[in-house]
């Protein structure tokens, strides 16, 4: 049985911890500052105010202060499940609290930026520990098709850890046997790291459709947008790739779990996809975050604002062509210039 921290109570932090307590292991869930009234619902019983259900009580929720205790020396595993924007936050809780050298895997989707260019977060993770004293820390992540909800309900998920250390990533994918949780290796951890945060992205710009039929954009015939949604979806996987690859990731993670897996599921539902709806229906980016989402983090819409500058950079240094990446810079225009949304199908497919 393995000792495993799990930090960030939200909906995938607490999904995720309830699976480590199926697979018989010691999880505790950690709240951050901002998890209390979760943490106090997961003690007295009560149901996960996000997740809506009743988790396993085989695990312990803990309040932030609690952190310093439970990561003793004999914790195995610590998961990062906060958001992309608390994760320096996490790396100070944890550096100024860890008593040893222990590997980390992220359930935190995103990117960095670190002169003008892109990185993947396990490698500010990794260099923000070593700041701490904790050089040379293992770093790894889970990507792929996983809805916190589904996952908390116990249906059946399928991932991808990715982790360079070959020996490392088997031993961390045993750890996972619960019998609705299947989880494959991948030594690609750019790859699936990119695909993670770039499908987040991406999804927005596929529902766009979706938002036209719902503002009232609807043939005589009630036809649908179907074929539109599929010819975005694949400009977005030829996109997916270019950057993969310029990155230094493998293409081939693009067409796995991790990238069209993941996009698939995005796109299903959720607040990237609402948020597309909403850009559809011809709201701009600054109304519709301020006044219909103004509590609800847009991982999507954060990582646009967060990497445009970067991209935009790269691309008049002719670092990133320009004609490889026409549905980005169109979603990256409707949200970070808070312009209307442009389709330039004569430059998809290239």
């Amino acid at each position: 049985m393995a000792k495993i921290v799990v930090l960030g109570a939200g909906v995938m932090g607490s999904a995720f911890a309830q699976m480590i307590a199926d697979s018989g292991h010691d999880v505790s869930l950690v709240g951050t500052h901002l998890d209390g009234n979760i943490i106090s619902a997961l003690r007295d019983g009560k149901t996960h105010p996000r997740l809506n259900l009743k988790l396993s009580n085989r695990m312990a929720a803990l309040y932030l202060h609690e952190l310093k205790d439970t990561l003793g020396s004999y914790t195995d595993l610590i998961v990062l499940g906060v958001s992309s924007s608390g994760v320096e936050w996490a790396i100070h809780q944890i550096g100024k609290t860890l008593p040893k050298t222990t590997p980390i895997l992220l359930l935190t989707k995103g990117l960095a930026v670190h002169n003008r260019s892109l990185r993947i977060l396990p490698e500010v993770v990794r260099e923000g520990l070593a700041v701490h004293g904790f050089k040379g820390i293992i770093v790894g992540a889970i990507g792929g098709p996983c809805i916190a909800g589904e996952l908390a309900a116990r249906r059946s998920t399928s991932v991808v850890v990715a982790l360079p250390d070959g020996s490392m990533l088997e031993s961390i994918i045993r750890l996972f046997s619960a019998p609705y949780y299947h989880a494959r290796g991948s030594a690609d951890l750019i790859g699936v790291e990119a695909c993670a945060a770039l499908k987040n992205l991406y999804a927005i710009g596929i529902a766009f459709p979706a938002g036209q039929l719902e503002a009232g954009f609807i043939a005589e015939n009630e036809a649908k947008m179907h074929n539109l949604c599929a010819g975005l979806f694949t400009q977005a996987l030829v996109e997916m790739q270019y950057i993969v690859s310029w990155m230094g990731g493998h293409p081939f993670s693009v067409y796995g779990l991790a990238g069209s897996g993941d996009l698939y599921v995005t796109c299903q539902a959720g607040r990237n996809s609402r948020m597309g709806k909403l850009l559809g229906a011809g709201v701009r980016y600054s109304e519709a975050k301020s006044q219909q989402m103004s509590h609800e983090t847009v991982e999507g819409a954060d990582l646009a604002l967060t990497i445009a500058p970067a991209i935009n950079f790269l691309l008049q240094k002719g670092r990133l062509k320009e004609s490889a990446l026409p549905f980005m810079i169109s979603i990256l225009d409707a949200i970070c210039s808070d312009k209307p949304i442009s389709l330039p199908w004569h430059l998809f497919y290239r």
